[in-house]
């Protein structure tokens, strides 16, 4: 348990920036065996472990961190694959340094256990072992319907399937995944890893019904009518505005139709060719975790420049420092300190500049965060030829909610009992982005699995 004080914290091995921005391939190596051991015996095995407390899915973190350092990888899989529905998964995406290593005991001078990286190397050297999550096969008479594919949806049908529930999964894209196949580019998330989780559920018994919108190509009554309870995991897709002057010309996009549009393009789909951004200067506005996924599709995709305009510094920035970091090193300028004003066009309608004013943080407000203050007579342009929107999401509110007696809030969330998760209509189950509004993959994964429980719970009474 004192190993720390010999052994400093490893982080997983990147490419080179200058490999690693040709493509979309993943970033980072997976540890082999030697590295997550090590690395692992470093866990002092906190008595009250503030990463098991500080994730939102309470993983077995000092757990599998024992059994990894005792070698045990097929224990460790058991563990880590017992509360989280897909943890190769949050390995890969989850803001660690905002979560479980942002609050372990070693932080306090020796550097965290590099525990996403350790998660991620359980679940894929077990795959190799050839180690599978269980699941029981369809052994009740029970069936629910999600919609959605996304991770609150893909985690349901997970904790459903292992109650051994029938489940059918409906799915208005062309694929499974939701964020994880169409928002998230892949040098974070390989496909083939959201596919393969996608192909253990269906073993498990899940009937995946592609292309279809419910309330579209099926009536949201026709599912209620047929199962014996629902699950709606739709996300939050609609992108939030900010009201410039200019916002709606024609080289102006929301940060999702970009992502996916580029996601369809790796997938060599047909995509919109308006969005390939070679040799233009490209300027996202917005901090958190998709503006440095769209920076960084933008650099990959060469673009002849790439700037990111904030209203606060890097250190106020809501997304993970990790990815900020990745960002910089990838070649993308950051303007802190500016709010946007106006998106400048010239007298055929094309985007030519960013008009923006520079701000400075003032006294706090009720969160304890700093204000925005904007300093008069410092504004200023800033290039552009393309400008794309990346100030979080809200949901969309299918009109089958309110025809169906399910209540949203102000901003379109689904209410739920949050004890629950059931909606306000009996047997009609809601989570992830739909009901938090813009969140992480855990929050979401963590609704799902919740959700699964207390519709088992109900079900098999």
């Amino acid at each position: 348990m004192r190993e720390y004080l010999a052994t400093e914290r490893l982080n997983p091995t990147k490419r080179l920036v200058v490999e690693r921005t040709k493509d979309f391939g993943e970033i980072y190596e997976v540890f082999d065996r030697d590295d997550a051991s090590t690395q692992s015996e470093r866990c002092i095995q906190c008595g009250d472990p503030f990463c098991l407390n500080k994730c939102p899915l309470h993983n077995y973190i000092p757990q599998w961190l024992k059994s990894i350092a005792q070698k045990d990888l097929e224990f460790a899989f058991k563990l880590s694959n017992e509360p989280s529905p897909f943890p190769e998964v949050m390995g890969r995406v989850c803001p660690h340094d905002k979560l479980c290593e942002g609050d372990c005991t070693l932080n306090d001078g020796h550097g965290a256990i590099t525990i996403g990286s350790i998660e991620t190397h359980i679940t894929e050297e077990g795959f190799k072992a050839g180690y599978k999550p269980e699941f029981p096969g369809i052994t009740t008479s029970k069936s629910v319907a999600v919609i959605g594919s996304g991770p609150a949806g893909l985690s349901v049908a997970t904790y459903l399937l292992r109650s051994g529930i029938a489940v059918t999964m409906y799915e208005r894209s062309d694929r499974a995944g939701g964020l994880l196949t169409y928002g998230i580019p892949n040098f974070k998330l390989d496909k083939k890893i959201v596919e393969r989780r996608v192909k253990l559920l269906k073993e498990a018994g899940l009937k995946l019904v592609l292309n279809c919108e419910v309330g579209k190509d099926i009536a949201f009554e026709e599912l209620a009518n047929s199962n014996d309870a629902m699950f709606i995991g739709v996300g939050a897709t609609k992108a939030k505005s900010a009201s410039l002057l200019g916002e709606k010309a024609d080289a102006v996009y929301d940060a999702m139709e970009y992502l996916t549009a580029m996601q369809r393009k790796n997938f060599k789909l047909s995509y919109d060719k308006k969005f390939d951004f070679k040799d233009l200067n490209v300027v996202v506005i917005g901090g958190g975790d998709t503006a440095m996924d769209c920076l960084r599709t933008a650099k990959r995709e060469e673009a002849r420049s790439v700037n990111c305009l904030y209203r606060r510094d890097a250190h106020n920035m809501p997304g993970s420092k990790k990815e900020y970091k990745n960002a910089m090193e990838e070649g993308v300028d950051f303007t802190f300190f500016v709010s946007p004003k106006e998106i400048v066009l010239d007298e055929k309608s094309n985007v030519i500049a960013v008009e923006v004013v520079k701000t400075t943080l003032g006294v706090k407000d009720e969160s304890g965060r700093q204000r925005i203050e904007e300093l008069k007579g410092s504004e200023t342009r800033i290039q552009a030829d393309i400008v794309i929107m990346s100030l979080g999401f809200n949901p969309e509110i299918p009109a089958f909610l309110a025809e169906n007696g399910i209540e949203t809030n102000s901003w379109g969330g689904v209410i739920i009992n949050e004890e629950t998760h059931e909606t306000t209509t009996s047997g009609i189950y809601a989570g992830g982005d739909c009901y938090r509004g813009a969140d992480l993959v855990v929050t979401a994964a963590y609704d799902g699995r919740e959700a699964a429980r207390s519709i088992a719970k109900s079900l098999l009474k």
